[in-house]
């Protein structure tokens, strides 16, 4: 394995970590700043809404430049926005340091992917960008359950000034580690563009926006909703998070071997699961030990869609996937936000903190209704071209992955 590989995933560990700690700390951050729990909840919605603007707008700024230099300015902005993060004084401060952190998400695993790729033989490419991937699953078993802990032992802004000293770390990685990279021969922006005339395109990133989205409506408040209705106490929500993020990393895992085998049936079976899942979570919230059981659940059925979901904006992206890809990215993150106010919503009207859960699930059954109408298209599609679609999409999808290294 390069080296370059794990200054990327370094990166990755560093950005997962500042990304979904904040949802355990949300209690001591309200506090601190004397606002409500579903107003500290803003934090997660301001850093994801940044994601989703930050994705496409440095990806494209991105072209200008190379890519080891635009990793490197992207690192750079983390550290800065989670210096603010752990100097604010005031909340809207706060909100700004998140926002500024997250300008720099979803173009580092957007243009991180095609770094990965480019370090390694063809046939080991999709491995390469596993193992910068697994920087952000293994953020939420070490990273976030630690940086949890030391934010309600010492207090949350040593978190997020140790997330920024992890980010100077993966800054002086990639100075270090990664290789010169050409810079882009000009962008073919009109032409990736063009992809979002794709119905299947759009019917994918909604997909994302949906299923995703129905994880953080339920993982965001995990906090309160573990200490005020399992009865568990704040330190052992940091125990909690360690059992989502092996979810999550066991999910990642099982989502990436069948994506390439059976797309459909695999998003399929992980969104009707995850709907289920959440619904129960309801129930199960009020016991200990099934609630654990539940989080971890939703940890392996939320991100074993994310390879397939990913993978499926790039095969029907076809030849022009770069931008869609990193659109996507911020799919993902529009799906946190909307989740994460949809969460607050249904907690300030009174509902309980359990009430975020059916949220989750009615998401997550719209994507599974989305999915199964994308693969009725697909079919109808198939049947008019006389099966033509099937057989041309595995070279289409290995034309997207070598169209990437061209592109940025």
């Amino acid at each position: 394995m390069p080296l370059a590989l794990l200054a990327l995933a370094i990166g990755a560990f560093g950005i997962g970590t500042t990304e979904f700690v904040v949802m355990g700390l949300l209690p001591q951050i309200a506090a601190d700043y004397g606002v409500s729990i579903p107003s500290a909840g803003l934090l997660v919605t301001g850093y994801a809404l940044g994601v989703v603007a930050g994705a496409p707008l440095m990806t494209v700024l991105g072209t200008k430049m190379d890519r080891k230099t635009m990793l490197m300015l992207l690192m750079g902005l983390f550290v800065a926005g989670n210096l603010l993060s752990a100097l604010a004084p005031a909340f809207p401060l706060m909100l700004a340091g998140r926002i500024v952190t997250s300008l720099a998400h979803g173009a580092f695993f957007g243009i991180g992917s095609v770094v990965a790729a480019d370090l390694v033989a063809p046939d080991k490419k999709a491995g390469a960008i596993a193992t910068m991937f697994t920087g952000l699953t293994v953020a939420n078993i070490v990273g976030v359950p630690l940086g949890t802990f030391v934010g309600q032992a010492v207090g949350w802004r040593a978190t997020f000034a140790g997330v920024a000293a992890l980010g100077i770390v993966g800054l002086v990685g990639i100075a270090k580690l990664v290789p010169a990279l050409p810079r882009q021969q000009g962008a073919r922006l009109r032409r990736e563009l063009a992809a979002f005339r794709n119905t299947q395109v759009v019917l994918a990133m909604a997909m994302t926006v949906l299923g995703f989205g129905g994880v953080f409506a339920a993982i965001t408040y995990i906090a309160p909703m573990m200490t005020h209705v399992a009865g568990y106490s704040d330190g052992a929500v940091t125990w909690l998070l360690v059992l989502f993020g092996i979810g999550m990393f066991l999910g990642n895992l099982l989502g990436g071997r069948y994506a390439d085998r059976r797309l459909m049936p695999m998003l399929f079976t992980t969104l009707a699961g995850l709907a289920v899942v959440l619904a129960v979570f309801t129930v199960t919230a009020h016991n200990k030990v099934l609630a654990a059981a539940t989080i971890l659940l939703i940890g392996a059925l939320g991100f074993a869609t994310v390879p397939p979901l990913q993978k499926r904006v790039l095969d029907q992206a076809h030849g022009a996937p770069t931008l869609a890809s990193a659109v996507n990215i911020g799919a993902f993150n529009l799906g946190n936000a909307l989740a994460a106010w949809l969460g607050g919503v249904v907690i300030s009207s009174g509902l309980g903190y359990t009430a975020p859960n059916w949220v989750g699930a009615l998401l997550a059954a719209s994507a599974l209704a989305l999915a199964l109408w994308s693969a009725a298209l697909e079919r109808r599609s198939a049947g008019a071209s006389g099966g033509v679609g099937e057989r041309v999409s595995e070279p289409a999808s290995e034309a997207a992955t070598d169209s990437v290294s061209a592109l940025v």
